[in-house]
């Protein structure tokens, strides 16, 4: 399960993360769960602290945005298929201070008689999340 702050605690979200949004890397709370922020050091230990970033390139604008929070995504599943039983993930990043956005570069290539963009796409400054285990 994900958690994310929300004032006092830590509340159980989802990942959206949607090249049409304004923020790209969001995350929806679900309502599932909270812990309260000073429980988290005494019902769980950290077990990892990851940084998530990607890099994609396409001709597509949208379609290579949307791939590279696909890839961010799925990095972020991984993490949390690691966990163990009753384990949680918890993301570091502040909204307003080092939040995850894309970052686009573009370049002009020659294609044949024409000239195409070709759109680079990478997140800065990369998802920091960290894992936790419940302590025994």
């Amino acid at each position: 399960m994900i958690f994310r702050q929300y004032g006092r605690a830590y509340h159980s979200v989802d990942p959206n993360f949607d090249s049409k949004a304004l923020s790209e890397v969001g995350f929806r709370r679900n309502h599932a769960r909270s812990i309260p922020v000073d429980e988290l050091g005494s019902r769980f230990e950290e077990i990892e602290r990851v940084e998530l970033d990607a890099a994609v390139e396409g001709d597509v604008q949208d379609e290579t945005e949307q791939a590279l929070l696909n890839e961010l995504e799925a990095r972020l599943d991984e993490v949390v298929a690691r966990l163990p039983e009753g384990g949680v993930v918890v993301v570091e990043n502040e909204q307003g201070h080092d939040y995850p956005k894309t970052r686009q570069k573009i370049t002009t290539v020659e294609a044949g008689l024409e000239n195409r963009l070709h759109f680079h796409y990478t997140i800065a400054p990369p998802l920091r999340v960290t894992a936790y285990r419940p302590k025994t």
